[in-house]
């Protein structure tokens, strides 16, 4: 049933992908590359900065953002956007985007974020996939894709403060291959490991890898018990059950269910608690409030099987052996929620045609959630489609938050008033 599950989101997802390219089948089967940029000149940008006023910025619906920046799949040579990502360099502050494309990963300096620029792209390691994910630990990006036989990429970042002649093609430091495809890749910064997700490897269950020497990765093992893992989040514990302080604790988003898993022996994993609800569609992703009270779940389908307004589910983990659903969120549109992310009191979340929307959750422990902003990336509707917005990135110290669109590529909006 799991694996008929992913069969049928993988096939509504090509669908309805609305953009340059249809299907995959549309995608060219060999990974478009950056030709020599022989005038020297930066690459053109959709450079066009535009106020939040009276509901729009720049044509896009807004409330509370405002239009900082564009680029352009074609600029990044790119036909589909996905996944995004940040990295602020700590010894120069410049802040840099990374946005996964189906033709490889981009890089983008933001060090003006009215005018971004375009570095270059890591090209994928087997051919395009319309699924691409990648995350940071210390100044290294660590990327993944569904592409068969990808593995994981492992770039130095340091590369991108000397870039002189942009863009460029990059090559990738080190490669892990101890799987092949995989969907996702979760990092805890403060273990040094990570965990890759949906692979071939585990029954698509966390395939653990130290990363403490990044350009020396290690196989650490795995989990499989609990099937075929779409999304995770895995920290070191600090939250309200004292009988977990310490340790480190990995909750997956597994399709059908939530589960809590105590990692901290990597040889011996141990389930804590698994996690069911009403009107499951699929399990998609979710992340804690950030004092581990909370977890808010995402579920990918359950607006298009039951037809209501986007639904964020919200789980009281004050005891994790004992996980209670303690409230359910709905939007104020048909749009299908997909990734988010919680900084302070804000639930930051890609919501696919609805854009970016910002989720106040100052009230959460009584229910009460609301949209308090939003800027939306897919004009033309709010339905519930897979179109428009698939990631959000809210935590650089400036207040620019990234967002990657599926459909018209790399966003960066900023809370106006």
């Amino acid at each position: 049933m799991l694996k008929m599950n992913r069969i049928l989101l993988a096939l509504i997802s090509v669908l309805l992908l609305n953009c340059a390219s249809d299907d995959d089948a549309n995608i060219p089967q060999t990974v478009q590359t950056i030709p020599p940029n022989t005038n020297n000149t930066p690459p053109m940008q959709l450079a066009m900065s535009a106020p939040c006023v009276d509901g729009s910025a720049g044509g896009f619906p807004c409330r509370g953002y405002n239009l900082v920046s564009r680029i352009e799949l074609d600029t990044m040579f790119g036909s589909r956007g996905n996944d995004c990502w940040g990295w602020t360099d700590p010894t120069t502050g410049t802040e840099y985007a990374i946005m996964g494309l189906d033709s490889g990963t981009a890089f983008i300096d933001l060090s003006n974020p009215s005018e971004p620029i375009f570095l270059g792209q890591l090209p994928s390691a087997a051919g395009p996939s319309a699924w691409r994910d990648v995350k940071v630990y210390e100044h290294y990006a660590f990327v993944v894709s569904e592409a068969p036989g990808h593995g994981m990429q492992v770039f130095d970042l340091t590369k991108l403060r000397n870039i002189s002649n942009p863009p460029e093609n990059f090559d990738a430091d080190a490669w892990y291959t101890e799987f092949g495809n995989g969907h996702n890749i979760v990092i805890n910064e403060d273990s040094g490991f990570a965990y890759a997700v949906g692979t071939n490897t585990f029954n698509g269950g966390p395939h653990f890898i130290d990363i403490s020497d990044p350009l020396n990765p290690v196989f650490a093992g795995g989990y499989g018990m609990d099937s075929y893992s779409h999304d995770a989040q895995v920290v070191t514990y600090d939250g309200p059950d004292t009988d977990y302080a310490g340790a480190e604790i990995l909750i997956g988003s597994n399709e059908n269910e939530v589960v809590i898993v105590d990692i901290t022996n990597k040889d011996e994993p141990r389930n804590i608690a698994s996690i069911s609800y009403g009107q499951t569609g699929y399990t998609h992703q979710g992340w804690f409030t950030e004092d581990k009270r909370y977890f808010i779940v995402g579920d990918e389908l359950d607006e298009l099987n039951f037809g209501f307004n986007s639904r964020a589910l919200v789980f009281d983990l004050i005891d994790l052996d004992n996980p209670v659903l303690s409230s359910d969120y709905y939007g104020p549109t048909s749009a299908i929620d997909h990734n988010g992310y919680v900084k302070g009191n804000i639930y930051y979340l890609a919501n696919y045609t609805h854009g970016m929307s910002e989720i106040d959750l100052s009230g959460i422990g009584s229910g009460n959630m609301f949209e308090s902003g939003y800027f939306d990336t897919h004009p033309e509707d709010d339905a519930a489609a897979f179109r428009g917005a698939w990631s959000v990135y809210p935590y650089f110290s400036s207040g620019n938050i990234i967002i990657s669109d599926i459909n018209l590529g790399f966003f960066v909006v900023k809370r106006g008033n």
